[in-house]
């Protein structure tokens, strides 16, 4: 199978969503690649509330309501699929999926998002899914009445271990640094619930369990002091990983693997674009990534318009 868009997305988070909405309802054949669930990191937030124009919704809500605002303007989705090669030289982009199908366009929006660090801790993979866990909203109420560490000291750790003081029947908050790097409500909200404890200054440094996780070694990286922490399920917000490993060579990327753009999300490639939490910026948050979806978008039609009347004037000379 061999179809051609004006514009492809590869991902289908805020940002990849954002741009679908835009370049459709300008009229635009596009068509969203998304390897995972429609709505990325969105989808495993519990509650957006800082959403402009939305008192409170989950993230799995909002992301069904940009899923289905995009097809509405006729966007077409395909998701949980794998790209297999990517070619974005030249005036016609094309993308190979695992199953054989090609799809060629004029421009593309990249926007593959991130995932969830992990800690790299021994035992760590032992017991994903059997006590760990990078998902509050997926997994919070499997430890309803008991007792749960957080990892981390991010907006994200703070606001998921409040969260978890729903189910957990106590939570401990483990962090590297003697300080949050949170906004002042998350903190405060954090540091004053009367289900949560802090240990700063420390790391876990193992995991351990039978057929589920049963208990953690937790460093004072002060004293050098290792001690056996016991815990029904451990929760691990540290950040995230751009999903940018199929763009090596593809796309300039920075360091840290981030996929570097001007002002118009425009990359080193022409005729491709670039959003979200990929692309390397100082904050992340789904209002940004929307942010750049919706400028990469215009960006990527007004270059799309432009192949166009150019083709239209070689048709007319």
């Amino acid at each position: 199978m061999n179809k051609h868009y004006d514009a492809i997305i590869t991902g289908g988070g805020p940002a990849g969503l954002a741009a679908g909405i835009y370049l459709s309802r300008a009229k635009l054949r596009t068509l969203i690649i998304n390897e995972g669930t429609v709505g990325g990191q969105m989808v495993l937030t519990h509650e957006v509330a800082n959403y402009p124009g939305v008192e409170s919704i989950s993230g799995y809500q909002l992301s069904n309501v940009m899923k289905k605002q995009a097809e509405k303007f006729g966007c077409e989705i395909r998701s949980n699929v794998s790209i297999s090669d990517l070619n974005l030289e030249g005036d016609i982009k094309s993308v190979t999926l695992d199953d054989g199908s090609l799809y060629t366009s004029n421009s593309m929006v990249l926007a593959p998002g991130g995932r969830s660090r992990t800690i790299g801790a021994a035992g760590e993979d032992l017991f994903k899914g059997r006590g760990i866990s990078y998902c509050a909203t997926c997994d919070g109420d499997f430890f309803t009445d008991k007792e749960i560490v957080v990892v981390g000291g991010g907006n994200s750790a703070l606001e998921e271990a409040v969260s978890l003081t729903r189910y957990a029947s106590k939570v401990t908050i483990v962090h590297q640094f003697d300080h949050f790097q949170a906004f002042s409500h998350a903190i405060e909200e954090a540091t004053s619930h009367p289900k949560i404890s802090l240990l700063m200054e420390s790391v876990i440094t193992a995991f351990y369990g039978a057929d589920n996780l049963q208990s953690v070694d937790i460093k004072d990286l002060k004293t050098g002091r290792v001690r056996n922490f016991k815990t029904d399920g451990t929760f691990v917000f540290i950040g995230y990983v751009p999903n940018t490993e199929f763009l090596q060579g593809k796309v300039e990327l920075n360091q840290r693997g981030e996929i570097l753009t001007n002002a118009d999300m425009a990359t080193n490639v022409k005729g491709v674009f670039a959003a979200g939490d990929a692309v390397a910026k100082r904050f992340r948050q789904v209002t940004t990534a929307v942010a750049d979806g919706t400028v990469a978008a215009l960006a990527a039609s007004a270059y799309i318009n432009e192949i166009k009347s150019k083709q239209k004037q070689l048709i007319t000379a």
